[in-house]
């Protein structure tokens, strides 16, 4: 009986930026869980890729390419999820990532700008057009992926932080609105998750990322696998009560952070 409150069989999700990384762990996670999975980006050949795997493990899966900074296309993602499948119970709202490390003195505004669309504006329009279907369902699990750099602010970074900062408190506010209808929005901070994308930093800043490590009381890097419990807790029936929290994955990073900025090695 216990289980069962984790179920997502007949539950119908959308995952954004599910082509790789984290957005297509958790779409392969979501689908063991039982859920018919609808996976985007902007990239046709990945998502097809990430739904051919779903389908070859026997789960259902629809890749719909679409690009979450256009209100037009996430509009047309989500009516064409409900016209499949007659209705959305699960937004992963993924999409996004790091577009680079500028000193604030040196970063443009078209960066600036640029990384909050990539990372907010994207976010706040797939819980927009998810809701217009959930208020209506009188229930829905809306999922923000954002970051540790939400709460940990990283130097040469000022765009990213304050995009991924705008993500927990839009979670929140977007809680307090739809709460009346059922409508449960919460997010995920992922702390170091290795990826391809990081992996591709790592070669670029591996002192940045060997520190991390040290500072991490688990001992090593996520994996976007690391993430899937929480979404599928956050996405059933066992979090019905659960509503405007942001959930941290990231290995107790902060906690040693907080202790010792300035020689992790003599933390240990």
């Amino acid at each position: 009986m216990t289980l069962s409150m984790f179920d997502l069989t007949d539950r119908v999700a959308i995952v954004t930026g599910s082509g790789r990384g984290i957005g297509k762990g958790i779409a392969l996670g979501l689908a063991e869980a039982g859920a018919t999975v609808v996976v985007t980006s902007r990239t046709p050949a990945e998502i097809e890729a990430t739904a051919s795997e779903i389908r070859d493990k026997g789960g259902t899966a629809l890749a719909i390419a679409t690009d979450m900074m256009d209100p037009e296309q996430v509009s047309n993602l989500v009516q064409k999820t409900v016209s499949e499948f007659g209705k959305l119970d699960i937004m992963v709202n993924n999409a996004g990532g790091s577009t680079g490390i500028s000193p604030a003195l040196e970063l443009s505004l078209e960066d600036w700008e640029g990384n909050l669309r990539w990372n907010l504006t994207s976010a706040f329009l797939g819980c927009q057009a998810a809701a217009k279907i959930m208020i209506p369902q009188r229930r829905g699990s809306i999922i923000n992926i954002g970051s540790i750099a939400a709460i940990a602010p990283q130097p040469g970074r000022v765009h990213y932080c304050a995009a991924k900062a705008g993500i927990d408190i839009m979670t929140k506010t977007l809680a307090m609105e739809w709460g009346r209808y059922n409508v449960r929005v919460n997010a995920i901070r992922p702390g170091t998750i290795w990826t391809s994308a990081l992996e591709r930093n790592y070669q670029r800043f591996p002192e940045d990322y060997d520190f991390r490590l040290r500072l991490t009381p688990l001992g090593r890097h996520g994996t976007p696998r690391d993430l899937v419990g929480v979404t599928i807790f956050l996405a059933s029936d066992a979090s019905a009560f659960v509503t405007g929290a942001s959930f941290a994955v990231d290995g107790g990073l902060p906690i040693v952070a907080s202790v010792r900025k300035d020689d992790p090695s003599s933390f240990w």
